[in-house]
């Protein structure tokens, strides 16, 4: 493996274990009270901070040439040069709610492409790595991405909006079409874990909009390192700046991007449906009122 890519995973798994040390101990710590939406339903806390300053700390010291990107404290361009895209806790409702299903993310990305990639699961300890060309690691196994090539037998994993509602009716749609035609669908609320689902074979593919690079950087390198697919959903090279993405299995991605093509070809209308199912205030969102 090129050394400097051994360089930069090594200084991603030290920042990642120790933040992830650090949210194992003050989870449960901090009262509802403590919690701040920077959006509907989009919680931020200081241990989030925390946790992106340790992460920063390391990754700077031990790769002084580069620059950090991150969810709660620099979130800024990243095209240029050798930029650390951190989301110092992916899935921060969960981490709230003691939910066990939140991480840590880190991708070294350099002039906008992934080339190491880290991802912790926090309440277990795992931990996902990959670099360019050197394949996908859960701990010290190596992963591959699902044989599965029926739609009808597929597990599918999303996540839907809670703060850009607007979005709420395609999401409907796409979720209906997902499920008609595959063997399940399910939302865990962290998208970086499901990538790293995706890429170790437990789902066979993955859609999600209104994500940013910190959701997707580190997991999206995972899944192609495992042998997968990634795209943005409409089927076209994947950016990591661009927030939608759809990840699969070889055999898979092409179904379910069309799946996903099909729903978005209904009438924009169709969305009124749901002022019936929701409450005025949010209906009026949806309809952009």
């Amino acid at each position: 493996m090129n050394s400097d890519l051994v360089q930069l995973l090594a200084a991603a798994r030290l920042a990642a274990d120790r933040a992830a040390a650090y949210l194992r101990e003050q989870e449960g710590t901090l009262p509802p009270e403590a919690w701040a939406e920077k959006r509907p339903s989009d919680f931020v806390t200081a241990i989030d901070r925390t946790a992106e300053r340790i992460i920063a700390e390391i990754l700077l010291r031990e790769v002084p040439a580069s620059r950090v990107v991150g969810e709660e404290l620099t979130p800024d361009d990243h095209r240029d040069g050798l930029t650390w895209i951190v989301d110092p806790l992916d899935g921060t409702t969960n981490y709230l709610h003691r939910f066990p299903f939140y991480a840590v993310s880190i991708a070294a990305v350099l002039d906008g492409e992934p080339l190491a990639g880290v991802v912790v699961h926090v309440s277990p300890g795992i931990r996902y790595h990959a670099v360019r060309g050197g394949g996908a690691w859960q701990d010290d196994r190596r992963i591959h991405v699902s044989a599965v090539t029926a739609p009808r037998l597929a597990l599918i994993g999303t996540g839907f909006p809670y703060s850009e509602l607007e979005h709420l009716a395609l999401y409907q749609r796409q979720f209906a079409a997902v499920v008609a035609g595959s063997g399940g669908v399910r939302r865990p609320g962290s998208a970086a874990l499901d990538l790293c689902d995706v890429a170790a074979g437990r789902f066979d593919g993955f859609w999600e909009y209104s994500l940013h690079a910190w959701d997707m950087a580190g997991g999206a390198l995972l899944v192609e390192e495992a042998g997968g697919r990634v795209t943005k959903i409409d089927g076209s090279p994947f950016e990591t700046e661009v927030g939608s993405i759809c990840a699969a299995n070889p055999a898979l991605h092409g179904p379910l991007v069309q799946a996903l093509a099909s729903s978005r070809a209904h009438p924009a209308n169709s969305r009124d449906g749901l002022a019936e199912l929701l409450p005025p205030e949010v209906a009026s969102k949806i309809r952009g009122g």
